[in-house]
């Protein structure tokens, strides 16, 4: 079940920027923050043993809130804000607190890392961190002067193209620490 919420969560992400593009003349913002929110609380209920998993569903709560609270159109835009937010501070916090976030997702397929491989994880953590300060500076901008539809270009499509390449390009540079390891 928890699967489930988690890729439901994930296409309401993907589709978000277009719902709103399409939808921010015709429906309430109620309507979204209550349609987010019923995900956000699944997932809060269900419990999640992920990282960060139980406070940024209370963060997403209470932008949620929030949005259904005041109603207004304008706040729909900072969402892919919220979220890139929350992705910065998690990775940064695995980082001060450790393990670092990366290291933790290679520990699952390699629990033994050598210690060349500790090094390199924490890098490509540091370089999510940086990724997601830059697209939240992105998204900020888009939300406070760009037409919608720029914001809906960047939101719902190149930020996902530029996170794309850069686990591409990732694999490809771990494919080669790994030969010289």
């Amino acid at each position: 079940m928890s699967r489930l919420l988690g890729l439901v969560l994930l296409v309401a992400g993907l589709a978000y920027p277009f719902a709103v593009y399409f939808g921010i003349e015709h429906l309430s913002p109620r309507l979204f923050a209550a349609l987010l929110g019923g995900l956000w609380l699944a997932r809060l209920l269900l419990g999640e043993k992920r990282p960060g998993g139980r406070w940024m569903a209370l963060a997403a709560l209470v932008f949620c809130a929030l949005l259904g609270v005041a109603g207004e159109p304008g706040l729909l835009r900072w969402y892919p804000v919220l979220l890139s937010s929350m992705l910065l501070i998690m990775f940064v916090l695995s980082l001060k607190f450790g393990p670092p976030l990366i290291e933790r997702l290679a520990r699952l397929r390699e629990p033994e890392l050598p210690a060349i491989a500790i090094r390199y994880t924490r890098k490509v953590t540091q370089v999510w961190a940086l990724f997601f300060f830059c697209n939240g500076l992105i998204a900020t901008t888009l939300t406070l002067w760009a037409p919608l539809s720029w914001w809906t270009m960047y939101n719902g499509l190149i930020s996902y193209l530029l996170m794309g390449l850069l686990f591409a390009a990732e694999w490809l540079v771990r494919q080669r620490v790994r030969r010289f390891a």
